[in-house]
């Protein structure tokens, strides 16, 4: 019985937040096994207001709920901008895709970019192309998807390969001290 409930396939739905561009992709998980559903990106006029902008994304995110009735999903966690009312408005757009994730009945998992880079590449600093190659590579697609779709995917990659033990993978047999990280001896 048990072995049956491991390789239950689970659908993972991974969102690269945006104001202007969110990226979605969905992924199945079978045992061990990865399997690419779909990607894209929900976008919003520039022109309209902020409330509408909002809305968009959260119409956007409840559709893709309803459309592929995923089991769990996970949201890149905003990082503090240099600009900080960039970082309110991206804040705000990563609430809208909350939302619609949590009215829809659907587990939130959260990281960082960091940590979702560091699971699919191995490297927490890797810049866009590589995180698109590997997205590529680990989901066998003919093509590097879109830079949101592809951060997208990586975050339900991610979660696939780590769950919500990734926030602890970094520091385990670590300690802070003064400020900086250092292995215990």
């Amino acid at each position: 019985m048990l072995s049956s409930a491991r390789n239950a396939p689970i659908r993972i739905l991974g969102i690269d937040p945006g104001l202007r561009v969110t990226g979605f992709g969905v992924i199945e998980k079978t045992g061990s096994k990865l399997t690419y559903l779909a990607s894209g990106c929900i976008r919003t006029d520039g022109d309209d207001t902020l409330p509408h902008r909002l809305g968009t994304i959260h119409a956007g995110v409840s559709e893709l709920v309803a459309q592929y009735r995923p089991d769990q999903s996970v949201i890149e966690i905003v990082f503090v901008n240099v600009n900080p009312q960039s970082t309110l408005l991206l804040g705000q757009a990563r609430g809208a895709a909350i939302c619609a994730l949590v009215a829809g009945g659907i587990e939130v998992a959260e990281y960082t970019a960091l940590q979702v880079k560091q699971a699919v590449v191995g490297n927490g600093h890797a810049d866009k192309t590589q995180v698109q190659h590997m997205v590529r590579r680990l989901l066998s697609l003919p093509g590097d998807p879109a830079s949101d779709a592809a951060d997208a995917l990586a975050c339900a990659i991610a979660h696939a390969h780590g769950g919500q033990g990734l926030g602890t993978l970094a520091t385990k047999g670590f300690r802070v001290r003064n400020g900086r990280m250092t292995g215990i001896r």
